[in-house]
């Protein structure tokens, strides 16, 4: 079940992210979340489906697009086939446009190893989500891995990711997020993989803290168009210095644009919309 091998892993991920927002011009990262019971019209609410909407979702957006970040849950929700269609989903996507894997993982070392090998070796994807919660040596099988990025989860993008990211620690009195994001340019630094963090678009403040304390790292900003994220202030709170450093995410507001036979049309258009909309931020800045 092993994926095509990826040719560009000639470089780091961070340059490849860099050459594919030249080339393209866009920081536009397009979710895929194909949900049970959303298939739009004409698509079965079968696995086969799900690699019928997705790969037409690919072909209408791809050039648009500076990443692809499907979402694990949403295939695995499908049972074994869901995995079998994340495979062919994953191989569908043209090789010079980076694919992130959203599972947010983090376990002990045998074990994120092992899921280093899942989803690096096997599925070839070129970053992954992973939380930070075990420690720094619970992250190392994927830290090593030049080739590769690794966005750590700082601040999330729900309402109750205050309960434990907004705690001050005591020993630094910064709060959890900040500090995280502080480790992550650490481990940017010692590290071979691109670090980079995921911080949701709801929060602009904050995003704004992390961006100081990690002022060249690539963010994910989850959290724009269905979860109403401040998209003005968060492109211009995450931005690094020559106005790239972001990955703008969404996925339903253009997945979902609409739900009859015209799906792959509708999200052409709502992907340039969004694009369109970051990119008025960022020649604003100047």
């Amino acid at each position: 079940m092993s994926a095509t091998t990826n040719p560009a892993h000639l470089s780091t991920f961070g340059d490849r992210l860099a050459r594919r927002a030249a080339e393209v011009d866009s920081l536009l990262c397009i979710g895929l979340d194909p949900a049970i019971g959303r298939m739009p019209e004409g698509i079965p609410d079968t696995a086969d489906g799900v690699i019928e909407f997705c790969e037409r979702l690919v072909d209408a957006t791809a050039d648009l697009a500076l990443a692809f970040k499907p979402n694990l849950a949403f295939f695995l929700a499908y049972g074994a086939d869901g995995l079998d269609a994340l495979y062919t989903v994953r191989d569908m996507i043209p090789s010079d446009v980076p694919v992130l894997l959203d599972c947010k993982i983090g376990d002990v070392g045998s074990t994120a190893t092992a899921y280093a090998t899942a989803w690096f070796d096997e599925l070839d994807v070129d970053a992954i989500t992973v939380h930070p919660y075990l420690g720094e040596d619970s992250l190392e099988p994927f830290l090593e891995r030049s080739d590769k990025g690794v966005f750590v989860l700082a601040k999330t993008s729900n309402p109750g990711s205050g309960d434990l990211q907004d705690r001050t620690l005591g020993d630094t009195g910064l709060p959890l997020y900040e500090y995280v994001a502080a480790r992550a340019a650490e481990w940017d630094a010692s590290y071979p993989a691109t670090v980079g963090l995921v911080v949701g678009a709801t929060w602009p403040d904050q995003l704004r803290q992390i961006r100081d304390v990690a002022p060249t790292l690539p963010i994910l900003l989850p959290g724009l168009g269905t979860q109403g994220g401040d998209l003005e202030a968060s492109v211009r709170a995450g931005m690094t210095a020559d106005s790239t450093g972001l990955l703008c995410s969404s996925s339903r507001g253009i997945m979902y644009a609409s739900s009859g036979s015209d799906f792959a049309e509708a999200a052409r258009e709502a992907a340039i919309r969004l694009r369109d909309d970051i990119d008025a931020v960022r020649r604003a800045r100047g």
